[in-house]
């Protein structure tokens, strides 16, 4: 069960790469500054998660006027989704929870992934969006069962624009 509207967000700390290299990422030191909206995608340099991630991308500016930092999460390597972020221009913070804590602890990760096409594996997270407010508390949930299927980033904007 993914976490609910309401329910404080687990801390969690994951890998990013940076400019020097290796850096980590800890949820609690990035709270208190404003929002933050976690997008979980399944993996990287697949058609509908790179597509989510360029238009997020080229709307950055939408979502910091509305006081939100946006994070991108998947269980790809960081050096993969370095490799992502430069071929396609992302400039999301790319984290990797390879090991797949941080999506079981949001509740959002497939029991076997895609396995109508022979990608068994468990633990790759669902497409999910979550706003978490200044204090840690969920204020937005949105889990696709689908991969193909977009989160309403028009109602992801409508939540950060009532948090701003």
């Amino acid at each position: 069960m993914s976490l609910a509207v309401g329910s404080p967000a687990p801390d969690f700390t994951l890998c990013t790469l940076g400019a020097n290299g290796p850096e980590l990422f800890k949820l609690s030191e990035h709270l208190g500054a404003g929002n933050l909206l976690l997008l979980f995608v399944p993996m990287a340099f697949t058609g509908v998660c790179t597509k989510e991630f360029c238009e997020i991308s080229n709307q950055i500016n939408e979502y910091t006027s509305l006081n939100a930092k946006v994070v991108g999460i998947s269980g790809d390597n960081p050096f993969a989704q370095k490799a992502w972020a430069e071929k396609e221009k992302i400039t999301l913070t790319l984290l990797s929870d390879y090991d797949h804590k941080v999506t079981e602890a949001f509740g959002v990760a497939y029991e076997s992934f895609l396995p109508a096409k022979n990608l068994i594996m468990g633990g790759v997270p669902k497409r999910s969006a979550f706003v978490i407010d200044s204090k840690g508390v969920v204020q937005y949930a949105e889990v696709l069962e689908s991969p193909g299927d977009l989160p309403n980033f028009e109602a992801i904007k409508a939540k950060l624009a009532e948090l701003a």
